[in-house]
């Protein structure tokens, strides 16, 4: 478009001096540049559409490979604080990073430009190459300067970004909002936001400052650079060396050259870092967790010994507190095995370990003989039917709530109605206006919060929704009234009959319809039997089950 810019002028000004004027190749060249305009036009939208395009779908594969990335991380590596510092990191770069592909691509495409564009300026004027130069080299040794710079202050930060990012929910979402009301913490939590907040904006603030500064010094060097040429090719054309078409293209030809080429250093330096942010995400993808070894032991179809815990202990990595140790108990086929202790005591630990989301760091465990960790441990979680103290509130419809417990038969209304009518579910059911696609929870639009007992029921649902072999009830009644609570365990009995249940929790009342009852006392088993038994040896859960009683006389 230069080089046809030039002889549109150069025709121009040999038409003006012309006796007799002929503007066809005028009107030829001025269609020329019309078309190149349009031309030039429709690529950079094609660029803009294939950009926006390739940008949503790399958000898309970027988070989905995050997600079953950390479904493969162990539940005490997932815990880590580190691990959290690297998924911070590669959750930044899942979007926006697509800008490096383009950006490379933009590179390509300046080479040919600049190419040509130097071809033109050699050809009229070499020595302009050398101002050329000149001018480029501040914008080089400035890119050079801070390269890095910015994605090393990002990293550095990376816990406390986190730490940010918690601050901005504690301090404004429904969850704490009770909290933070009644003890009037707002204020608190804003001031920590804003200094943590400050401390990050004046490090970077100096950066910018120093980047601004250089940039400035430069720009005047390389500023100066580009006057000179312009000058040289002003003064040439003026003795008549150049035409006045020359004069425009060796102009405009040099400060393209010069954008471009400053665009180019610019845009290495942002390739340069942003290839260290992406190497983020690729480094939490390439991460090397220690991974149980995939067994190939076939699982029994039908539970006939049962579980045995043979001299289990299990500590946390980096620490050397043992949690649980010495533990030997058998949880017999079809038993209903209850867990009692003082919190801390590692009712829940013990319910981690058989579930394989921690391995022992002594000692085995042992399914109808076998270690555990000869089974696939994904086919031995699919055993187990589980509802954790603190399971999800996922806020989907109330159907994906129940049918998370066995997802692939989300299409099974029949089961999951069932599955609702054993939990009493079914009565939450009838109180909402859209039944099972009710929202749940008040994040999106027509969604309805549930109370702490209706959720509990719906948790529990799930466990019936599984149908599993293996039934673990961990605090599962906590938030029930005393009638609902007696009729959840008394449907709870019927329905599992002749199936391996553990059950977790304070309230003695729910204990006593186990089989057996093991109570644990600093992260050791300290007697195990019959509720009559255990109130005979007259030890920890004598003790507990008489303090619980007299409240209630």
């Amino acid at each position: 478009m230069l080089w046809v810019g030039k002889l549109i002028i150069d025709e121009v000004v040999l038409q003006i001096g012309a006796d007799v004027k002929d503007l066809d190749r005028l009107w030829v060249l001025v269609a020329a540049e019309f078309l190149l305009a349009v031309l030039s036009d429709l690529l950079n939208r094609g660029i803009n559409l294939i950009d926006a395009l390739l940008g949503d779908q790399y958000s898309i594969d970027t988070s989905v490979r995050i997600i079953k990335k950390t479904s493969e991380v162990n539940l005490d590596e997932l815990e880590d604080s580190e691990f959290y510092d690297k998924l911070e990191r590669a959750r930044q770069q899942t979007t926006g990073r697509v800008g490096l592909m383009s950006n490379i691509l933009t590179q390509a495409e300046d080479i040919i430009v600049i190419v040509s564009l130097l071809i033109g300026v050699v050809a009229f004027e070499p020595w302009l190459i050398i101002l050329l130069v000149v001018s480029i080299i501040p914008t080089m040794i400035n890119e050079v300067k801070f390269s890095g710079t910015s994605y090393s202050l990002a990293r550095s930060w990376t816990q406390e970004r986190r730490e940010l990012d918690y601050l901005r929910y504690a301090g404004a979402s429904d969850v704490t909002a009770k909290e933070v009301k009644l003890f009037g913490l707002s204020e608190y939590i804003a001031d920590r936001f804003k200094g943590l907040s400050q401390r990050y904006y004046a490090q970077s603030k100096q950066l910018a400052k120093q980047r601004a500064g250089w940039g400035s010094f430069f720009n005047v060097i390389g500023t100066s650079a580009y006057y000179a040429a312009y000058v040289l090719i002003i003064f040439r054309t003026v003795v008549g060396i150049f035409s006045l078409g020359d004069l425009t293209f060796l102009a405009g030809s040099f400060n393209r050259l010069r954008q471009k080429l400053q665009g180019f250093f610019t845009r290495f330096t942002i390739i340069t870092e942003t290839a260290l942010y992406l190497q983020d995400y690729f480094d939490f993808l390439d991460l090397s967790y220690h991974k149980p070894t995939a067994g190939g032991q076939p699982l029994p179809k039908v539970i006939k010994d049962g579980f045995e815990f043979i001299n289990v202990g299990f500590k946390y990595p980096k620490s050397e507190r043992w949690v649980v140790r010495n533990i030997n108990f058998k949880l017999k086929a079809g038993e209903k095995l209850a867990f009692v202790g003082e919190n801390g005591a590692g009712k829940t630990t013990l319910i981690k370990l058989l579930l394989q989301f921690y391995e022992p760091t002594e000692g085995e465990i042992r399914l109808d003989g076998v270690p555990i960790q000869q089974y696939d441990r994904t086919a031995y979680q699919k055993y187990f039917g589980v509802i954790f103290q603190d399971f999800v509130k996922f806020e989907l419809t109330l159907r994906e709530n129940i049918a998370m417990g066995e997802i692939t038969e989300i299409e099974d209304q029949e089961r999951i109605e069932g599955a609702a009518s054993k939990s009493l579910a079914d009565q939450v059911v009838s109180e909402l206006p859209f039944g099972y696609d009710q929202q749940l929870g008040k994040r999106f639009k027509q969604g309805k919060d549930l109370s702490g007992g209706q959720w509990q029921k719906i948790a529990i649902a799930r466990a019936y929704m599984k149908d599993a072999e293996v039934l673990i009830l961990d605090e599962p009644t906590s938030a029930l009234d005393a009638r609902a609570e007696t009729e959840a365990f008394d449907r709870f009995i019927k329905l599992t009959a002749g199936k391996t249940a553990v059950i977790i929790s304070h309230r003695f009342s729910t204990v006593r319809i186990a089989d057996r009852i093991m109570v644990l006392k600093d992260g050791a088993v300290l007697e195990i039997g019959t509720h009559e038994e255990l109130m005979e040896n007259n030890q920890l859960y004598s003790e507990l089950f008489n303090l619980q009683a007299a409240g209630y006389k």
